[in-house]
């Protein structure tokens, strides 16, 4: 397939809230592989967040890149590079409507995870937050992780199994390495056995960094 059928930059982007004239915060969602916009906005109903913008990019053929992230980076190009780039749009459109970096949430799940991880490490900056449920930072064992900026205290969660079949666990203990040394405020739970889900304890953590972004306005 070409690059322009896979493009994600024609594909809708769905908002659950108060629009962003009108609120206090925002969210980005990003959705796992086969998955779409509409699944991970359903994680709104789990959390108590009046005042907050959610919006949740649709990923072509409900994939933001074809093969694992633990491949070779140019091997999922050019569709990383396209999907950062709509993140970055994303964010973007978010700050230009009057909601700044630090009071925006970014959340993913599995290749959404992924995404949002990368994201704010090649972005670092003071974000509202970072909740990377069941994913790492993109790249092959041994990926040099040279980014420039800071975190500058910005919230981090980062939750998985110990034997999720599509995460290592060892790339979430990298991602946590990684995050602090940019100067997230980064906390990691593992949870032993759990399939490639999100548990109650980890919406519980969410609601916690929203809740610091709401009390922060």
């Amino acid at each position: 397939m070409s690059q322009q059928e896979n493009s994600h930059a024609n594909q809708p982007v769905l908002g659950v809230g108060p629009g962003l004239d009108e609120s206090k915060a925002a969210m980005v969602m990003i959705h796992g592989r086969g998955a779409s916009a509409q699944d991970i906005l359903g994680l709104t109903a789990e959390l108590n967040a009046e005042g907050m913008t959610f919006i949740a990019p649709q990923a072509a053929n409900n994939a933001w890149y074809p093969h694992s992230f633990l491949e070779p980076m140019d091997k999922n190009e050019p569709f990383l590079t396209d999907a950062l780039n709509l993140l970055a749009a994303t964010m973007q459109s978010i700050q230009e409507a009057g909601i700044p970096a630090e009071r925006t949430v970014l959340l993913g799940f599995s290749q959404g995870a992924c995404l949002t991880s990368e994201f704010v490490a090649r972005n670092a900056r003071r974000f509202g937050g970072l909740c990377a449920l069941s994913g790492g930072l993109i790249g092959p064992p041994g990926t040099p992780r040279e980014y420039e900026g800071s975190l500058a205290g910005t919230p981090v969660f980062l939750g998985c199994s110990d034997v999720d079949f599509h995460i290592p666990v060892e790339r979430v203990h990298e991602t946590d390495e990684v995050l602090k040394s940019l100067g997230g405020d980064v906390t990691t739970s593992i949870y032993p056995g759990m399939g490639h889900t999100i548990n109650l304890d980890e919406i519980e953590q969410v609601q916690k960094i929203v809740d610091q972004v709401l009390a922060a306005n």
